[in-house]
């Protein structure tokens, strides 16, 4: 090699990576950052890591009409997508009751672009704004919600959808459709002043680029990438702490909160949290596990559902077996195919569990060693998703009784069944927290599912209520599905869950390593 090539090899290459990083971890998944048209104080973008947050930091005179004053935080972007954020001004009051935060869709970066935002305005107002001509004026479409602080733009072909909620409530969707933005855009997020001497601060948590799977997806064989998500009960903000192309799906969190389990290829993994070092869980000759697993109230042993060989016995179909926490040879629990387990009662000495037999889904029970099997529900209606509350006292789970998939629940013998949610989502997979005061489940639109179905990729929403009854509140906003939270996901401390959400990695929010570092 020609000397001084090598020379500018090894001089240059460290200086190209180190600025790649710091974009990088300034930025966080965005490309760059502009000031677009005239502004009298240039925009900042600070990223905190850690939070996963940003804070935005603009002026500009307006953005409306032919004006195009603001910063802009954006990310080139082909195609569909979700995009996704928490937004609150850092001054309640601000200069201009205008001023403007949100997220934006452009053709360029040019002032006069035509673009599509989502504007939450300081005068509580918020609306889908757009420009379907260059330099030409402004439109838009007012949500009948004020106030929110929570705001997703989707695109989907030439139809943008604008939803918009108050924290803990749902969605409520707005459309809009256009050719003239184009498939190649700049989308990200904006603060725009309202006022050419002012400048305003906003902060972004819980942002999100997440791109769908193709309208034609198999599904059980085609599948987009996994995040694994810790959320913080306390302030709804969620991280991700780990990333993969395919599908993983269902963590635990181990009982002594180092650890959380999950499903991945068919296989089981422990997930380090110190040291962010997923470990291949050894189940013996039992390969084809599948998202109900669940670990003893003691933390000392597993159970899991697992497809049987395909042709054998089982005809494929899922049975349950035990095994201890740090793996081993998997001791079979349940006799008849298929069986799903969801819960340990709290002493360790059952399993209740989800088969199909005489072509209706019901929850039995089974010795932890195996054994006669005894069935809890009786009714002609879908029961599913079992769990035993930390006292032992009940078992919540859910059902089509009321004609549409809702949480149930009934005493560990089956009797007193007691329907908890009567809500207009589909509800599935209640858990309750480990201090027995909360519930978390995961909804499903009804325009989007059946009354008893719970697929892959598709809006869901992550609710909590108290165990004792009270109104339902969203913690989570996000696409997923199946695999969300199949399992108990709550940390030991009752202060955080695990959960999966899912997209096409393209646009992953770490640009340089899909294992995240703490």
């Amino acid at each position: 090699m020609n000397r001084k090539l090598f020379y500018l090899l090894v001089v240059a290459l460290p200086v190209f990576l180190f600025n790649y990083t710091a974009k990088a971890q300034s930025l966080g998944m965005f490309d760059g950052q502009t000031d677009i048209g005239t502004v009298k104080t240039k925009g900042t973008t600070v990223y905190n890591a850690e939070k996963q947050q940003y804070t935005l930091t603009g002026s500009g005179a307006n953005i409306w009409a032919t004006h195009d004053d603001f910063h802009f935080l954006w990310k080139k972007i082909k195609g569909d997508f979700i995009l996704r954020a928490n937004v609150q001004f850092v001054d309640r009051k601000g200069a201009n009751e205008h001023r403007k935060i949100g997220l934006m869709v452009r053709s360029t970066l040019e002032p006069g672009s035509t673009y599509v935002d989502a504007a939450v305005h300081g005068v509580k107002l918020v609306a889908m704004q757009y420009r379907t001509k260059a330099n030409d004026s402004t439109h838009q479409v007012v949500s009948k919600v004020e106030d929110a602080n929570v705001v997703q733009l989707e695109r989907r072909g030439n139809v943008y959808t604008l939803s918009v909620a108050k924290k803990g409530d749902l969605f409520t969707n707005d459309t809009f459709t256009t050719s003239e933005i184009g498939d190649d855009v700049y989308a990200g997020l904006f603060v725009c002043a309202h006022d050419a001497a002012a400048t305003e601060k906003a902060i972004f948590s819980n942002v999100r680029v997440s791109v769908p799977a193709k309208v034609d997806f198999k599904p059980y064989t085609d599948y987009i990438g996994s995040n694994i998500e810790i959320l913080d009960m306390a302030t709804q903000n969620s991280r991700i702490i780990y990333q993969y192309d395919k599908s993983i799906q269902a963590p635990n969190w181990t009982r002594d909160g180092k650890n959380l389990l999950y499903n991945k290829d068919d296989l089981l993994y422990t997930y380090d949290l110190g040291t962010n070092t997923p470990t291949l869980l050894n189940t013996g000759d039992v390969k084809r596990n599948n998202n109900d697993h669940v670990i003893s109230f003691d933390g000392k042993m597993l159970a899991i559902s697992s497809f049987g060989a395909k042709g054998g016995a089982d005809n494929g179909l899922s049975v349950g077996y035990v095994v201890p926490i740090s793996g081993g040879q998997p001791k079979r629990v349940t006799t008849i195919a298929p069986s799903y387990i969801h819960s340990w009662s709290p002493d360790g000495k059952w399993l209740i569990f989800t088969s199909k037999r005489n072509n209706n889904f019901d929850i039995y029970k089974v010795s932890s060693e195996g054994g006669t099997e005894t069935r809890l529900t009786a009714d002609t209606a879908y029961d599913d998703g079992s769990e035993f509350t930390p006292d032992g006292k009940w078992i919540y789970f859910n059902s089509t009784r009321s004609g549409r998939m809702q949480i149930w629940r009934m005493k560990p013998d089956g009797s007193e069944p007691t329907q908890v949610t009567h809500s207009g989502t589909i509800d599935w997979f209640p858990h309750i927290s480990p201090d027995g005061k909360w519930i978390v489940y995961i909804s499903f639109l009804e325009s989007e599912v059946t009354i008893q179905d719970h697929p892959f990729y598709r809006h869901v929403y992550i609710q909590v209520m108290p165990i004792n009854g009270g109104p339902s509140k969203v913690i989570a906003y996000l696409y997923g599905g199946q695999g969300t939270i199949n399992t108990p996901s709550w940390s030991p401390d009752s202060k955080h869950i695990a959960f999966v959400s899912n997209t096409d990695l393209m646009y992953s929010i770490f640009p340089l390593e899909k294992q995240v570092k703490k």
